[in-house]
């Protein structure tokens, strides 16, 4: 991707309460996902995918002031993915198909879809900026996405990720987390072994 590629927007500063409240001992970023941090897992398809990025760590009391910040701290950027630290599945070329619905202009705000499930990240065009920017509270950039949609300039882009859905909020989502990353690498040892 080119230097005006949108920003990836990684969110890691909530505080995982849910996830705490079904058993969790660590902050759910912090919890180990076939022996490596959630947060480590997205940090690897951030940069697998090439994109330029920066991560949103500070605390902030919601959602909504955490896009902000990030988008401050990234104002110069051609666009951004907004993508919540705990989607430790999402792949590389998930990213890069979503930088590039920014990049061809085809929407103005677009959200991948997997199995008619909206997942993340979200992109934004630089339209959205002053909308961005004013974001605060815990609704995150929900309001942002339904104000451009609603003048036709949003897009729903199908995905085969399931990585943009399988967010890791309680300790059975991280079970099943790791329940699919077995039975991908399951599925890229036999295809290894079948020659593919």
């Amino acid at each position: 991707m080119s230097l005006t590629s949108p920003t990836v927007l990684i969110l890691a500063s909530g505080r995982g309460e849910r996830f705490k409240a079904s058993g969790g001992t660590a902050h759910k970023l912090q919890a180990l996902l076939a022996g490596k941090p959630v947060l480590q897992h997205t940090l690897d398809a951030v940069r697998a995918s090439g994109l330029p990025w920066h991560v949103e760590d500070a605390g902030h009391s919601g959602m909504g002031d955490s896009i902000a910040a990030a988008v401050r701290h990234t104002a110069n950027a051609a666009g951004w993915l907004v993508l919540p630290g705990d989607l430790p599945l999402v792949q590389p070329a998930t990213l890069q198909a979503m930088a590039q619905v920014l990049l061809d202009q085809r929407a103005v705000v677009a959200w991948p879809e997997f199995a008619g499930e909206r997942g993340h990240p979200v992109a934004f065009g630089r339209d959205c900026l002053a909308d961005l920017l004013s974001l605060q509270g815990e609704k995150g950039a929900a309001p942002v996405v339904r104000k451009w949609a609603g003048q036709g300039c949003g897009l729903p882009v199908p995905v085969q990720d399931e990585g943009v859905v399988t967010d890791i909020d309680t300790v059975q989502a991280l079970e099943q987390a790791e329940a699919l990353l077995a039975k991908a690498g399951a599925l890229l040892a036999q295809r290894g072994a079948d020659g593919r």
